[in-house]
């Protein structure tokens, strides 16, 4: 294994207030740095003072796309700071990897790396409940060449941004509109990866909705424009008539870590759970009958999103009043208490990465 140096920063920033600062604004000291090329392979870890990167104009990422990225928390509790499950966010990313055609990165090299970069960084980490320290691995082809093919030589980083709670005001539910004019993603495309792709993608109908008053988007599929899939920035869940229905994993949506843990422990609880093919109709016929009971999103930003009101063609469902479900309010509570460590961690969610 490569061992990861470390250059440390001759000039350390004051640390911000982090309720007063918005999403990814400020970053810590450090940040990770490690490079591909065809002869080398992913070679010289490093972790070194943050900084801006230097790229040709004609870096084949500007101009082709070819990124991938993730996005994971660390969180303080007590003496001891915590990843939410980091090893499965570092094999998503592979996965991403995989499907844009970027070489696999060792997942034990660099989580070894992410530990020792949190170790630096600890002090950054937020002493409340609800703020963390975000944390953004990502990787991008490095070639300076205007010609479309697949990367020779890469750049992968982790940079670290103390965040607030994503609620600001309060844990409160959305409005979200269900977009079924414009197309996020197909089946056989990127919409299982995490690249920057998919998330161009999504802006043009996020402004749109954002016009016509509503939080957030979700996508229907791509051919038949009926099958629901997810929101632009979260897996949406639905609890009808005591069930669970999430969307399946089908190649077009985000296998998401955190709806992972949802379904995992809600089947633990006790509640019958369901990966399936779900319509908008189901889920309208489910408002008109009364069965529809709650719609909530799940993410790493957000941990549980609860939906206040789902519009579709000019029509608003309101859900459970517009009120937070009972099921999104235990879900949010529990698993946010697993990452503060006020639920205990049964299921070794939660890697205790350093000492404070």
């Amino acid at each position: 294994m490569n061992e990861v140096n470390f250059v440390q920063a001759s000039n350390l920033k004051e640390k911000p207030d982090v309720s007063k600062i918005g999403f990814g604004t400020h970053f810590t000291d450090h940040m990770f740095e490690m490079t591909y090329t065809e002869d080398k392979g992913w070679h010289n870890p490093q972790i070194i003072p943050f900084s801006d990167i230097t790229i040709s104009p004609a870096n084949a990422t500007i101009h082709y796309g070819q990124a991938i990225f993730e996005g994971m928390k660390a969180f303080r509790q007590g003496d001891k700071v915590v990843i939410f499950r980091p090893l499965d966010h570092l094999n998503r990313l592979n996965n991403s990897a995989r499907i844009l055609d970027i070489p696999q990165v060792d997942v034990e090299l660099v989580h070894t790396a992410l530990k020792k970069l949190i170790e630096i960084e600890k002090a950054w980490v937020p002493a409340q409940r609800g703020q963390s320290l975000y944390i953004r691995p990502f990787i991008y082809a490095d070639d300076g060449f205007l010609g479309v093919s697949v990367g020779k030589s890469y750049k992968l980083y982790i940079i670290l941004s103390p965040v607030a709670a994503y609620y600001s005001h309060g844990f409160s539910p959305v409005k979200i509109m269900v977009e079924d004019t414009y197309v996020r993603a197909t089946q056989g495309g990127l919409g299982e990866a995490k690249t920057p792709a998919n998330y161009a993608a999504s802006l043009h109908a996020g402004l749109v909705a954002h016009k016509k008053g509503y939080d957030q988007t979700l996508w229907l599929d791509g051919v038949e424009r009926k099958y629901i899939e997810e929101v632009g920035s979260m897996n949406i869940l639905f609890k009808i008539n005591g069930e669970i229905v999430t969307p399946e994993l089908d190649g077009s949506i985000l296998s998401g870590i955190t709806r992972r843990t949802v379904l995992q422990v809600a089947k633990e609880w006790g509640y019958p759970v369901s990966e399936r093919r779900i319509s908008i109709d189901e889920v309208k016929d489910a408002y008109k009958n009364g069965t529809l009971e709650e719609v909530f999103g799940s993410g790493t930003a957000a941990v549980i999103s609860p939906v206040g009101v789902l519009g579709y063609k000019g029509e608003d469902m309101v859900i459970n009043d517009g009120k937070i479900g009972p099921f999104a309010q235990k879900m949010f509570d529990y698993v946010t208490g697993v990452q503060c460590g006020a639920e205990k961690d049964i299921h070794n969610f939660t890697e205790v990465v350093a000492e404070v």
